[in-house]
């Protein structure tokens, strides 16, 4: 039984921090590239942020470079995505994504992201 289980949304004002974490199991973790999606009401889903294992290679999308940082404990099997001076762009459902080539792709359900304007 596979779970991807996000936590830490919620509202925030903007310039504020907010740290999201995904607690996984039913897989073997450390072997997996982690990554944070986001949607907004009306838009495509977007990856945010990816960290691979041991976390050797990270990359962002270019609206949270300098704000976001990923970062994984794999003895704890999850992963954070740690949010500062948000914007009212960043206002969506932020999903948690696990992925190694062909062999899975599992996603929680997401978490609520809001920054009001």
């Amino acid at each position: 039984q596979v779970q991807l289980v996000e936590s830490g949304g919620g509202l925030v004002q903007p310039g504020g921090s907010l740290t999201l974490s995904c607690a996984a199991s039913g897989f073997a973790f450390s072997s997996a590239a982690m990554s944070w999606y986001r949607q907004a009401p009306g838009k495509e889903r977007e990856l945010v942020a990816v960290i691979y294992s041991p976390g050797g290679y990270l990359n962002y999308v270019d609206s949270v470079k300098g704000r976001f940082t990923i970062s994984r404990d794999n003895a704890q099997n999850t992963v954070y995505l740690q949010m500062n001076s948000l914007k009212p762009e960043d206002t969506a459902v932020y999903y948690c994504n696990a992925r190694r080539g062909h062999a899975y792709d599992y996603w929680g359900q997401g978490t609520q992201v809001t920054v009001p304007s």
